[in-house]
């Protein structure tokens, strides 16, 4: 199973939602453990999403219940709330002539239950959180420190296997509609980096205009299942082969050009003979390319067309980012979707 894994916040833009029914398995975020927090952080939608297995909330134990002895996730986050790079990056903020500081008023926090609590600890100390008396469940943080350790986390946990269980079968892709968070989630940290390529995929991947219900994407999702899966199925290849063949990507498109028109075009008549209203928002997949990449030409930006699928110009770009240690084993791609981008 391919799920969204939505940061930095819980609740993802309808729009978000609405991409996951579409073209994965669902959608997950990442929950504070505390259940009365919980049911106070979530939507009605994702609860009857979570109803029907497209919506999955990560605690920060998903195996042992709300007990953080036992998990993948709890080594993980005991892991990170010590030495760590993060932790690193936290320092080097703090100690800037100008630190980023909580807001006043507040308005960006993290759940002390969402992640490590010597991480929440460590941040107090830094003078980077700050506790908040008539709301002990969360701390206040500026939205460059919420970003960076949210989006960082969640990066890492996408590449990890959370538990023995169903979640072993899932393969997490992170997604946000912050472009900051993005930025700070793939921005290389020290001295160790690597390049990625970043394909713009927001064309071949239309969406419904606003207004659209819930409800209407789920009918939709059910009646034209093959034609979904196809779509989906053909821009994940090509996003594979170009991670693994980064040196000739044009030789990947012109390999994958058919099959990605034909699923392109089938979407297309499905998509007219729903009579719902649709656009193309901006979708860039962010595609990590390992170390034997670091040498590759960097393309700065959109600019580059790498060639045409359907009638649709496809721009790519290189950008250094942050390598994760097992991303060669895995699955290292990750989504930022600018919900209020039209693309002509």
């Amino acid at each position: 199973m391919a799920v969204l894994l939505y940061y930095p916040l819980v609740i993802p833009p309808v729009e978000i939602v609405h991409q996951a029914l579409l073209y994965w398995d669902g959608i997950s975020s990442v929950v504070p453990r505390d259940r009365e927090v919980f049911q106070a952080a979530i939507s009605a939608e994702l609860l009857e999403l979570q109803q029907r297995e497209l919506y999955s909330p990560l605690v920060f134990d998903d195996r042992a219940g709300y007990s953080d002895d036992d998990s993948a996730y709890a080594r993980l986050m005991r892991d990170w709330g010590a030495s760590s790079v993060l932790v690193r990056e936290l320092e080097r903020m703090a100690s800037r002539p100008q630190p980023p500081r909580p807001g006043s008023p507040p308005d960006s926090f993290i759940y002390w239950s969402k992640v490590n609590e010597r991480l929440i600890r460590r941040l107090i100390q830094l003078g980077l959180a700050e506790s908040q008396p008539q709301q002990s469940y969360r701390v206040a943080v500026a939205q460059e420190v919420q970003q960076t350790v949210i989006g960082t986390i969640v990066r890492r946990l996408a590449l990890s296997p959370l538990d023995g269980g169903a979640a072993e079968q899932r393969a997490y892709f992170p997604c946000t509609d912050r472009e900051d968070a993005h930025r700070l989630a793939h921005q290389p940290l020290g001295q160790a980096r690597s390049l990625s390529w970043e394909v713009e995929i927001g064309r071949l991947l239309p969406l419904p205009g606003p207004g659209t219900s819930t409800g209407e994407v789920l009918a939709f999702r059910e009646r034209y299942t093959d034609e979904r899966v196809r779509l989906m199925r053909a821009v994940h290849r090509l996003l594979g082969d170009l991670r693994r063949d980064y040196e000739h990507p044009a030789d990947v498109l012109a390999q994958l050009r058919r099959e990605l028109t034909e699923a392109v075009e089938d979407f297309q008549a499905a998509a007219k003979g729903s009579r719902m209203v649709w656009i193309n928002r901006s979708v860039t997949a962010a595609v990590a390319l390992g170390a034997a990449a670091a040498g590759s030409l960097l393309v700065p930006d959109l600019g580059w067309v790498l060639g045409t699928v359907g009638g649709y110009a496809l721009n790519v770009a290189t950008r250094e980012t942050r390598p994760v240690t097992n991303a060669a084993q895995r699955h290292d791609f990750s989504y930022l979707h600018r919900v209020r981008t039209q693309l002509a």
